[in-house]
């Protein structure tokens, strides 16, 4: 309980204003989800926090959401309404994983214990996405089983690139520094491939499964590319303290 009451607690337009006028960098941070996801969750974040909503209530809805759509897409199989309602449902659940942080600083209830869920959620969701690739392509389009093999190294990529991520954010942290990067649209622009935005709406091609498997080979490669260099740049980088 923070002690705020539904009489005193601000509005949707006050935590929206508040949002706004304490927008996080775009330095390094990819399109989708500089200019597009960014402001879908400080909406969310506004609404939620209006309607008092905790944090950990957001990260709920986050992982309802994306499990809901990974579902529909082994259940149900490609077709051009679950495709795409699959896709609504990953970049929606997207959008509810950037808002959680908002509605905690914004209702002043951040804590450990929020930060850890919100982290649990997404190293169970960033396998979990590669995964229902796997086992859709097997149980609907068995003749593309090279794209499962595909997933399951985009599986393995993405849990490394996401615990790298995570231990250089604290280690540098820990240590005192600064992770410094350029604010450039041009770089923007150029990570744009390996948005999380951009592989939730690459599943809008499953409504036909071949060009779904040459889209998400041309992320797997571009991504792949993208983690080594990111990598190595953070091991020179905590190497250099």
């Amino acid at each position: 309980m923070t002690g705020v009451t539904s009489q005193s607690r601000p509005g949707f337009r006050e935590y929206l204003a508040d949002l706004n006028r304490a927008q996080k960098s775009g330095a390094g941070v990819p399109a989708y989800t500089r200019w597009v996801n960014r402001r879908l969750a400080r909406g969310i974040a506004a609404a939620s926090s209006a309607l008092g909503l905790t944090p950990n209530a957001v990260t709920t809805i986050s992982a309802i959401l994306s499990a809901a759509g990974l579902a529909l897409m082994i259940v149900v199989g490609p077709t051009w309404w679950s495709a795409l309602l699959t896709a609504a449902l990953l970049a929606l659940g997207y959008v509810f994983d950037s808002a959680d942080g908002q509605v905690a600083r914004l209702t002043g209830t951040s804590s450990p214990a929020g930060e850890w869920l919100d982290h649990v959620v997404d190293a169970i969701r960033t396998p979990a996405i590669h995964l229902t690739v796997a086992v859709a392509v097997i149980l609907h389009r068995p003749e593309l089983v090279w794209v499962a093999v595909i997933a399951l190294l985009f599986t393995v990529m993405s849990v490394g690139q996401f615990m790298s991520q995570i231990l250089a954010e604290q280690l540098v942290r820990n240590s005192g520094g600064e992770t410094g990067e350029s604010n450039g649209v041009r770089k923007s622009l150029f990570l744009l491939p390996t948005d999380t935005g951009v592989l939730c709406w690459s599943f809008a091609f499953w409504m036909f499964p071949p060009a779904f498997a040459v889209v998400y080979t041309l992320l797997f490669a571009i991504n792949l590319v993208h983690t080594a260099a990111s990598m190595r740049r953070k091991y020179r980088k905590l190497v250099a303290r």
